[in-house]
């Protein structure tokens, strides 16, 4: 008799730590997921022609201090401060025209602090909507927060 309560016993604690184990790792992705769906919103919203400067602030919140931003077919590699002032002058020289009318997910690969995501920019060009070429990209996260983005197109 008590050979079976310590194996139910044990049994009882196995299962309520895989329970707990799986809610963990749904809460994780969930939270990359969310970071990730607010990037792209905030980066959407800078697109348009009437964004402001806190448009753009809004985006840097997502970013931890030592953001890093990687992409060798456009220079390599920026700093956070490099990145901002970039993204402040698109905005001033009007690179920000509102032609870019959605981002399209297609594909997302959730690792341990990290996303790899293939998307499509959608566009308007003559009136009509156009779907870009795909494009990959990985995010990685320290506490919560994007630290680094490394685009592969």
């Amino acid at each position: 008799m008590k050979l079976k309560f310590v194996i139910l016993t044990a049994l009882l604690f196995g299962v309520l730590h895989f329970a707990q184990a799986q809610q963990s790792n749904l809460t994780h992705k969930d939270s990359l997921n969310h970071t990730l769906n607010q990037y792209y919103e905030l980066n959407l919203k800078v697109f348009q022609q009437n964004s402001t400067l806190k448009d753009i602030d809004n985006i840097f919140e997502l970013f931890t201090d030592d953001f890093t931003y990687v992409h060798p077919k456009y220079g390599g590699i920026y700093s956070r401060e490099d990145l901002y002032n970039g993204y402040k002058r698109n905005q001033k020289n009007g690179g920000y025209d509102g032609s870019v009318m959605d981002i399209k997910i297609e594909n997302i690969i959730y690792g341990l602090n990290a996303i790899t995501v293939s998307k499509r920019f959608i566009t308007k060009h003559e009136g009509k909507r156009v779907e870009g070429n795909e494009q990959m990209a990985l995010f990685e996260f320290k506490n919560g927060k994007i630290s680094k983005i490394k685009e592969y197109w």
